[in-house]
């Protein structure tokens, strides 16, 4: 009882306190906003900037009709809440006092203060909030055309993708399942893993855990970015007895054969395999998948593969002045101002943001975003008089089934844990953890960051 209140207590109280803070005196400044991206990053700052200006002009540019909980999908493909548990209707999320343009945005035209559109419409603004998310770049991967969902190939980054996964998961009894996360930056930094722990779980309760060879294939160099939860994911790995490689990147996979193929460091690649003989010898790890290697690669087949795929900001903010070379919103990493055009802001996965890219993180960057495009309204130079964001950012590991572990970090990929160690250990897997995932975050979501007060 204890934990489920603790759990809960994360997002009433949490909702609570800041709508409480809310009803401070509101600013009178003026000035056309628009928002690009109606996620949840552009839900967040337009709803503060509804509730903090006293005659808000926001307009947020979104296509999508429906809105979707996305580190819910992990929950959707393991099987405990279906898809429908997590989507909303745009329409009613969107805050009373802004207005929807329901389009795409193809261009920006910084220098005129003007962004296009799909319909065509030139849109004009005096500030601009960028946050229209991460694209999933699929055909990165050759072979993948046309497969998704068939042949033993799944991917739980959409609704229709978890509902997959977990059909897939749920009737697998026995052979070599691969779980992938690729070299490159993706939203929620450990949901390629996450899934891996949890089919693991479920295969061990249905009693076939023994029948697979299970192996968790990871393009970067190491399980986790910050080093102490590293250290504890390390642990899970182990004793789930999972067969765990790093430097390995998806390229290609053949459908009909079931074979992926990755590209390596040859070095790695050796040390793996010595790795892989040994956890062969494990009790109730299944046999070792057949292994070809080429120049720079490393060719396995499977039964099941589980694949996170590679990820990049939109190609219209590619494509667009506002951009870095690697194809992101170019902001300071502390104000969220742009870099080049001060009038310009941006937060979430499209942003530049050397911090992993989480809700969570949104919901410490909405808050700047707001106050910082408030001070400028009114005059301020944000150099010498600003919110500062220092990178914080959490994901929520969930390694079985009424367990869960929170990294909490910032920039320096230190802990930055939300209560003292004292009193919640947060690279611990427990109950009160799982709660939080399952019916604290979703509440603080919904009735707490998209209505501006969490």
């Amino acid at each position: 009882m204890q934990a489920k209140t603790l759990a809960l207590g994360l997002g009433a109280g949490a909702v609570a306190v800041a709508s409480a803070v809310r009803q401070a005196r509101k600013s009178a400044e003026r000035g056309r906003i628009v928002v690009v991206g109606g996620g949840t990053g552009g839900l967040a700052v337009a709803a503060r900037l509804c509730r903090e200006l006293k005659e808000p002009d926001v307009t947020i540019i979104e296509p999508s009709e429906k809105h979707a909980y996305q580190p819910g999908w992990t929950l959707v493909s393991s099987g405990v809440f279906p898809k429908e548990h997590f989507i909303r209707s745009e329409g009613e999320l969107i805050p009373d006092k802004a207005k929807w343009l329901r389009d795409r945005v193809v261009g920006f035209l910084p220098e005129e203060n003007k962004l296009e559109t799909e319909s065509g419409r030139r849109v004009g603004y005096d500030y601009l909030v960028v946050c229209p998310g991460h694209q999933l770049d699929y055909g990165k991967i050759e072979g993948l055309d046309g497969h998704l969902g068939k042949n033993g190939l799944y991917s739980n980054y959409t609704g229709e993708g978890a509902e997959k996964t977990w059909e897939g998961i749920r009737n697998f009894r026995g052979g070599t399942a691969l779980f992938v996360e690729p070299a490159g930056p993706i939203k929620c930094g450990g949901a390629p893993q996450k899934i891996a722990y949890m089919a693991d779980s479920h295969w061990r309760r249905s009693g076939v855990r023994g029948n697979i060879y299970q192996m968790f294939l990871n393009g970067k160099p190491s399980i986790f970015s910050a080093p102490l939860y590293a250290e504890a994911l390390t642990e899970v790995m182990e004793r789930k007895e999972i067969d765990t490689r790093f430097k390995h990147n998806l390229v290609s996979v053949d459908a009909e054969k079931k074979e992926a193929t990755f590209a390596v460091d040859s070095e790695d690649t050796e040390q793996a395999e010595e790795s892989s003989r040994a956890a062969g010898g494990r009790r109730g790890v299944g046999a070792p998948p057949k292994m070809s290697r080429g120049e720079g690669t490393v060719t396995i087949s499977y039964d099941l593969l589980h694949f996170c795929p590679p990820q990049s900001a939109p190609d219209f903010i590619k494509e667009s002045p506002l951009s870095n070379d690697a194809g992101y919103v170019e902001v300071d990493k502390h104000t969220l101002q742009h870099t080049r055009y001060p009038n310009v802001f941006a937060l979430g996965d499209a942003s530049n943001l050397p911090t992993s890219k989480t809700g969570a993180a949104i919901r410490k960057q909405a808050p700047v975003v707001v106050h910082n495009l408030i001070k400028l309204m009114g005059g301020a130079d944000l150099k010498k008089d600003s919110e500062d964001y220092h990178g914080y950012t959490s994901c929520p590991l969930v390694t079985d089934y009424g367990k869960m572990l929170l990294a909490e970090f910032d920039y320096s990929l230190k802990p930055r844990p939300t209560f003292p160690p004292w009193e919640h250990d947060s690279t611990k897997e427990t109950y009160t953890n799982w709660l939080l995932k399952t019916q604290g975050l979703p509440n603080i979501y919904w009735h707490g960051m998209l209505k501006g007060l969490a």
